[in-house]
């Protein structure tokens, strides 16, 4: 096994760190894209190029939509029962 390979492996061994900030919430944009792209993939019948960037874009944004206003939700819930 070569060095860059064990290099490679030896940075899977400990958990990246992430903290809890909003900032870190950036990082569920590649996540988000990566699960799009995966998931129309396997669904579409046929890949053509414009159809597919396009389905896999707004299932994105629907992704995304979601994410915020669940977020919020949650966020405005916590707040109401914090002040009351």
């Amino acid at each position: 096994m070569s060095i860059m390979n064990i290099l490679v492996i030896a940075t899977f061994t400990a958990p990246e760190n992430i903290h809890p900030n909003p900032q870190a919430m950036l990082w569920l944009l590649p996540l988000t894209a990566a699960i799009a792209i995966a998931y129309k993939a396997t669904k579409l019948p046929t890949i053509t190029l414009g159809p597919f960037f396009k389905e896999a874009a707004i299932l994105f944004g629907s992704i995304v939509a979601f994410i915020i206003i669940t977020a919020s939700a949650l966020y405005a819930l916590v707040w109401l029962t914090s002040v009351c």
